[in-house]
C-alpha cells in the first residue's frame, strides 16, 4: 500500500486555532473555523476562493443548516449565522455566569446538534477540570445536558448503524464508545473504545477531533502530535498513523467528490515567533491527506 499523501491547501490559513472542519457536499465547499480569531472560513474548491465572516465571540464549530445558513458554536451560546448578511441569532446558551465555552460539535443522522463545551484555559491543553459537558440540540431547538463532568469535550462520530457513539473527552485522552438509540438520542452504556496510554504524549499527544470511516474505523488528530491516527474501536488499537507538518493537529473531516479527501485543521497557539518560524512554519494551515484507501460518509446537517 502507498503512503498516503499530504498536501497544503491553506497555508496559515488560522492565527489562532483552527477547527471544526465540515464537508458541504452540496457546494463542495470546506467549512472550518479559527476559535480565538472568532473568525468562520467557508473554502470552495472549485473556485479557491476561502471567504471568511467575522464574528464577535469565540466560534468553535459550523455546521449548515437546511433550511439555510449554519449553527455555530460562539462563546457559551449555539446561534444561527445567516451567511450572506453575517447576522447573528442566539438559539440556546448554555452554563451561564461560567467561564466555558463550546467546543467541538457535529449532527447525528436525525440532524440533531451534539456539542460539548470546556472549561476555562489555564495554559496549552490545560483547562479547569470537569467544567464542560455535552448537550444535543433537538430540531425543535430544545436543549438536553447528556454528559456531565466533561474536561475538554472533542470528536464526535455515529456507526454506520447508528447503534454506538463515540465522544472524546480530551484530558482522560479516551475516546468513549455509548450505545445510541437513534430514535430519541439516548445514549447509554458508556465504555472505553480507546485508551492512550500514560506515557505516550509525545507520540500520540492529546486526542481531539475526530471522523469514522466506511470500514467503522476512527480517525482522530492529536493534538501536540503533529499526526492524525486510525483505530479499531473495537480493539482499541492503532492501524496507522499520518505524520502532518504541524504539531497542534486539531481536527478532521472527509471531504472530496468522493469523500475519499481527509482534511485536517490545525493551531498556532502557545508558539513563539521563533518556534513558528524554524520549527513549524506551516502552523494554523488545513492539510489534505489523500491515497489512505479509506473514505468517509456525507455529514449531517441541522434539521431546525
Amino acid at each position: 500500500m502507498s503512503q498516503p499523501k499530504v498536501d497544503v491547501v491553506l497555508k496559515n490559513a488560522c492565527s489562532s486555532i483552527g477547527e471544526g472542519p465540515h464537508w458541504d457536499d452540496a457546494s463542495k465547499s470546506l467549512m472550518y473555523v479559527d476559535i480565538k480569531n472568532n473568525d468562520v472560513h467557508r473554502y470552495n474548491t472549485a473556485t479557491g476562493q476561502d471567504e471568511v465572516r467575522h464574528l464577535k465571540d469565540t466560534v468553535s464549530l459550523v455546521v449548515p443548516r437546511r433550511a439555510g445558513g449554519y449553527v455555530v458554536g460562539l462563546g457559551r451560546r449555539l446561534s444561527l449565522l445567516e451567511w450572506d448578511t453575517g447576522m447573528v441569532s442566539t438559539i440556546q446558551e448554555v452554563e451561564l455566569d461560567s467561564g466555558s465555552r463550546f467546543n467541538d460539535g457535529k449532527c447525528d443522522p436525525k440532524g440533531r446538534l451534539w456539542a460539548g463545551t470546556m472549561g476555562p484555559e489555564v495554559g496549552n491543553a490545560k483547562v479547569e477540570p470537569e467544567a464542560g459537558a455535552l448537550y444535543c440540540l433537538d430540531v425543535d431547538r430544545s436543549i438536553e445536558k447528556k454528559v456531565s463532568k466533561v474536561h475538554i469535550s472533542n470528536g464526535l462520530a455515529w456507526t454506520d448503524d447508528n447503534k454506538t457513539f463515540y465522544f472524546i473527552d480530551s484530558i482522560p485522552r479516551k475516546v468513549f464508545a455509548y450505545d445510541f438509540d437513534l430514535e430519541t438520542g439516548a445514549i447509554s452504556n458508556k465504555r472505553t473504545a480507546v485508551e492512550f496510554p500514560p506515557d505516550t504524549l509525545d507520540t500520540y499527544g492529546v486526542p481531539d477531533g475526530m471522523t469514522i470511516d466506511t470500514d467503522g474505523n476512527l480517525w482522530v488528530a492529536c493534538y501536540n502530535a503533529g499526526a492524525v491516527y486510525k483505530f479499531d474501536p473495537e480493539t482499541g488499537k492503532t492501524l496507522q498513523k499520518i505524520d502532518i507538518p504541524a504539531r497542534q493537529t486539531t481536527s478532521v473531516c472527509w471531504g472530496g467528490k468522493n469523500l475519499d479527501e481527509l482534511y485536517v485543521t490545525c493551531a498556532r497557539v502557545y508558539m513563539s515567533e521563533e518556534e513558528f518560524k524554524t520549527k513549524w512554519p506551516l502552523a494554523g494551515s488545513v492539510f489534505k491527506v489523500t491515497g489512505t484507501g479509506s473514505k468517509g460518509r456525507p455529514a449531517y446537517m441541522y434539521e431546525g
